[in-house]
């Protein structure tokens, strides 16, 4: 890093930067993710810093896990199974469009059908934790915020499981070896956590928050090894974790959720200024520009009008209503900066394209705060202490001294009393 300064204060300012500039942003509606993936292009374009750091690199990946830890977390397999009709008519309507624009970037684009589908995933996918966080500031009741929710997380669900398929279907070899290697990860999982909770926990209280987290973090390495990036272990990670409930309540407890989300709102704004460090000159030209600009045009109008219509013809629910929601949804920003990445490294797409995939993210995500006048999503997991769903779709707020009970958990979990 070409500076005459000493590291450590290099890296205080760099907090400091990360955790001021993109809160004073956004009094003007410019989320705070955007800030500092600003930031980072910056600093790696303009001033050359931080490129292949390795403490960057570490603190980016705590990011991106966390957050992934966070949404399999948040998933609830007996929720969605109660709404499956609706969710799988859904589903098939993602489906179809990640077909459809599949299609259209290999007739258009001239790509071969696999970058061609990821490129889709990252038009059509949205960021789950987006979405979630911006629930609060729509006039929603509680059944729709519920739906808001349940689609976000079955689309997330489809998109790794389509993006698992997509990376290792080089051959019929590659596929089913690592179709065994992540089912044993799926098996073995269980076996951890029962012999942690069994054997660990009652010699070694509070210690549920580290294991959580390290397994997590082994497991993204695991499936990072595989070719299919870190979310999909630590996601596989929440998801275990949720059938432990009874059996170790602890590890999907509110004060387990509440720590994991602290966690993430640290670690996360290292993964967008990371991403920024990626950008390069070639990336920001006229054609990038005009060729995202097009992806906006042609893919958010698309996406509300489906939403809208989906839930006029099942729910009878009013079109600008339906509007609303599809815009809440609208952003792809994690998604589309992963799947920009693996498009560069493994598939050498042009850098037109890699910018044009960062345009359009960037400009689906000011979609809530401008053309809502949504407040722009925080730098953390969605909120489970204000909005938690029961068994008959009702929501609980959490009051003051609630929260408090929740700060004081991240606390005890991570033994610091």
């Amino acid at each position: 890093m070409p500076t005459t300064l000493p590291s450590e204060l290099v890296y205080v300012l760099l907090i400091f930067a990360l955790f001021v500039v993109p809160r004073f942003l956004q009094r003007f509606r410019l989320p705070a993710a955007v800030t500092s993936f600003g930031l980072g292009a910056a600093a790696g374009m303009g001033f050359g810093a931080f490129r292949d750091d390795p403490t960057i690199q570490i603190l980016s990946t705590f990011g991106i896990v966390s957050l992934f830890l966070f949404a399999g977390l948040e998933v609830d397999l007996g929720e969605l199974r109660k709404e499956s009709p609706v969710l799988i008519q859904h589903l098939i309507i993602r489906a179809l469009l990640l077909a459809g624009a599949t299609w259209a970037a290999q007739q258009a684009l001239g790509l071969e059908v696999r970058p061609a589908a990821l490129l889709a995933l990252a038009l059509f996918t949205p960021s789950t934790g987006f979405i979630l966080d911006s629930l609060a500031a729509l006039d929603l009741t509680d059944r729709e915020r519920f739906w808001i929710k349940s689609k976000a997380i079955a689309t997330e669900l489809v998109a790794l499981g389509v993006l698992f398929v997509t990376l290792q279907s080089v051959s019929a070899a590659r596929f089913a070896i690592s179709t065994l290697v992540l089912a044993a990860l799926v098996l073995v999982l269980p076996l951890v956590f029962r012999t942690f909770a069994r054997v660990v926990v009652p010699h070694a209280p509070k210690s549920e928050f580290a294991f959580l987290l390290m397994t997590a973090v082994l497991a993204a390495f695991a499936t990072r090894k595989l070719g299919v990036y870190y979310l999909v272990g630590a996601f596989v990670v929440g998801l275990t974790a949720q059938r432990f409930r009874e059996e170790l309540p602890a590890m999907a407890s509110e004060r387990m959720l509440h720590a994991v989300e602290v966690f993430a709102s640290f670690f996360v704004p290292f993964y967008f200024f990371n991403s920024g460090l990626h950008l390069r000159s070639e990336d920001v030209s006229a054609g990038a520009l005009l060729l995202g600009l097009a992806f906006l045009v042609a893919v958010v109008p698309l996406q509300l009008l489906i939403v809208a219509s989906h839930r006029w013809l099942m729910l009878r629910e009013p079109f600008s209503r339906g509007i609303r929601i599809g815009a809440s949804m609208a952003p792809t920003l994690v998604f589309t900066l992963v799947i920009a990445e693996i498009l560069r490294d493994e598939f050498q797409i042009s850098p037109t394209i890699f910018g044009a995939l960062i345009v359009y993210t960037l400009g689906d995500t000011l979609i809530p705060g401008f053309a809502l006048k949504l407040p722009p999503p925080e730098f953390e997991a969605p909120h489970a202490t204000e909005l938690e769903l029961g068994p008959a779709g009702k929501s609980e707020r959490a009051g003051p001294a609630d929260k408090e009970t929740a700060q004081d958990g991240f606390g005890d979990i991570l033994n610091t009393k």
